[in-house]
């Protein structure tokens, strides 16, 4: 169930920014969702929010090997592009295609139908270097 969290912004200001609860956190901004072997990975509300209108996405196509860190993507805006990072090594399993003909869903629904893809991961310790709601809050609010 997503929690609602404050962050501070300039002078004053508030921006309701979700970080759900449940979920693994990057330092570059990405979330994950562990289940059975799997990933499902997107960009987080904060990142969205940071990054305005999207208007593209690109990942790397399905059977890809990504090593944990690395580029395997990147999401375009009317502001920048930002590379997207994997938060484990593995093998993409899964592409969301929707987003190449709605890539504004990333803003409208990060957590849910926002997604970008799916992964196979061998090794549950690199998760550990994933952040807790709690961390990932603690992280935003000192941006």
């Amino acid at each position: 169930m997503p929690t609602d969290r404050t962050n501070p912004c300039n002078a004053g200001k508030f921006s309701l920014m979700l970080v759900p609860d449940g979920l693994l956190y990057s330092s570059d901004h990405e979330w994950a969702r562990v289940d059975a072997g799997r990933i499902v990975v997107g960009i987080t509300d904060y990142a969205q929010d940071a990054l305005g209108d999207v208007v593209y996405v690109s990942i790397h196509p399905v059977g890809t090997l990504v090593a944990s860190g690395e580029t395997c993507g990147e999401v375009e805006s009317t502001k920048s592009v930002s590379d997207i990072f994997a938060p484990a090594s593995g093998r993409i399993v899964e592409v969301n295609e929707s987003l190449n003909d709605s890539p504004e869903t990333l803003n409208n629904d990060p957590y849910g139908s926002g997604w970008l893809f799916v992964m196979e991961f061998d090794d549950p310790t690199v998760l550990e270097s994933l952040l807790d709601a709690a961390s990932y809050q603690t992280l935003t609010e000192g941006s």
